[in-house]
């Protein structure tokens, strides 16, 4: 065991039941990894990297977890497995769910396994965006920029909105 880190998730789905998915995926992650202490709204965004017709659900959770970043990684994956997700191959595809490590406290890791922080967050609007709701002033701790400005900078024009149900 190790002392309390925050992890920041993102978790996202594309494949219906999506809701279904985001919120059995955070059922199975405060079961599996640790408490959940805050989440983000949920967001909609078209796919980022790849076409396809189905928008993503996208929510950012914090979690304090006592569990090292790959037993981590190990779990996550396995939630993922056991909510129907399939690894095809490297490209990006539609999927049931993806659960995402952007920080694990303070760390930097570099490994063939997991890279932390998320390599690409700060690409990324459907990231940035609700992880300012929960975490605005946390610093990037290889950029050196908190959240808001990493958005601030952000050159990613994909269109991310808060998600709403419809009746």
């Amino acid at each position: 065991m190790h002392a309390p880190t925050n992890v920041f998730l993102l978790t996202g789905s594309n494949i219906e039941p999506r809701m279904d998915f985001l919120l059995e995926a955070e059922k199975m992650i405060e079961e599996q990894t640790g408490v959940i202490l805050q989440r983000s709204a949920i967001y909609e965004s078209e796919p980022w990297g790849f076409q396809t017709e189905h928008n993503f659900l996208n929510r950012i959770i914090e979690v304090e977890t006592v569990l090292s970043a790959e037993e981590m990684l190990n779990r996550l994956l396995e939630i993922e497995k056991n909510l129907g997700r399939r690894r095809h191959n490297k490209n990006y595809s539609s999927r049931t769910i993806d659960i995402d490590i952007l920080y694990f406290g303070n760390d930097v890791i570099q490994d063939k396994a997991l890279e932390v922080p998320h390599p690409r967050m700060h690409l990324r609007r459907f990231t940035l965006l609700p992880l300012i709701e929960i975490a605005p002033d946390f610093k990037h701790p290889v950029l050196k920029k908190t959240n808001r400005e990493l958005l601030n900078m952000l050159n990613d024009d994909l269109e991310v909105w808060k998600y709403r149900e419809k009746c």
